[in-house]
């Protein structure tokens, strides 16, 4: 049974763990499940405030985990003691590790061109045994049909138990949700910058930030001009819209 949820401005997160997420996994391919993972966090939940196909996205998820630390202090302040932070790069680590054991088979889709490539290369020298069945890159704009079918074929060919999905978040939100149904797979996860992290292209914050809720500062000190409006702007507005979503809440107690 999935764990409970938590209500962030119209979008349903589950209030789990990592051990907890794998479990999940766990049972879903065991019964040939169907689903997929968004992995969220402020920007995120605001992302859904601005687009009703995103919430959408978000809320038709098999489970809708904590990226941020900003939602599970939340989630902690609701009672969810044992919530914890499910970070992409982790949740990645943590679910190749399973793998090993349980013989799960992956596809990597997104990323810069080689990126992908390159990440199944690591994986398979850090993790002897994954099955890392094949990849996709695709371009920096929605996939036209000779695309759309190549992606579809490769995928019913090789009938990966994991997609996992390397787009920024709100695209990879909204390719889950159309692109599940289309493919011959029981999960897809979407894990934005992981990608990324794992191939050395970028660096997660050490860990004390992390667990003050600093990684976006960090982020934001890598890559000021891709990322300085999704911060300063989004942070404050996040803020403001869950304290008036409270203050609602209280009205009607």
């Amino acid at each position: 049974m999935k764990e409970n949820k938590i209500n962030i401005l119209g979008v349903r997160v589950d209030t789990t763990s990592i051990p907890a997420v794998l479990d999940h996994i766990r049972q879903c391919i065991q019964e040939n499940g169907k689903g997929y993972i968004t992995v969220t966090g402020v920007h995120g939940i605001m992302e859904s405030q601005r687009s009703a196909a995103v919430k959408r996205a978000h809320n038709g998820s098999f489970l809708t985990v904590p990226d941020g630390m900003p939602l599970v202090y939340i989630g902690r302040m609701h009672g969810h003691a044992r919530m914890r932070r499910c970070y992409g790069p982790d949740l990645m680590t943590a679910i190749m590790q399973e793998s090993v054991k349980r013989i799960y088979t992956h596809f990597l889709y997104g990323g810069k061109k080689g990126v992908a490539e390159n990440l199944k290369k690591e994986l398979e020298q850090k993790y002897p045994g994954i099955r890392i069945t094949g990849t996709f890159t695709p371009p920096f704009r929605p996939l036209n049909s000779h695309e759309n079918r190549d992606l579809k074929d490769l995928v019913r060919y090789l009938k990966p138990d994991i997609v996992w999905v390397g787009l920024s978040t709100p695209k990879q939100e909204r390719f889950m949700y159309e692109y599940l149904p289309l493919l011959d797979t029981k999960l897809m996860i979407g894990v934005g910058a992981a990608f990324d992290i794992h191939t050395n292209q970028i660096h997660s914050a050490p860990r004390w930030m992390q667990r003050l809720a600093l990684e976006w500062l960090y982020r934001l000190i890598q890559e000021p001009k891709r990322l300085w409006r999704r911060y300063l702007l989004n942070n404050p507005l996040f803020i403001m819209n869950y304290g008036l979503q409270k203050l609602k809440l209280k009205k009607y107690d």
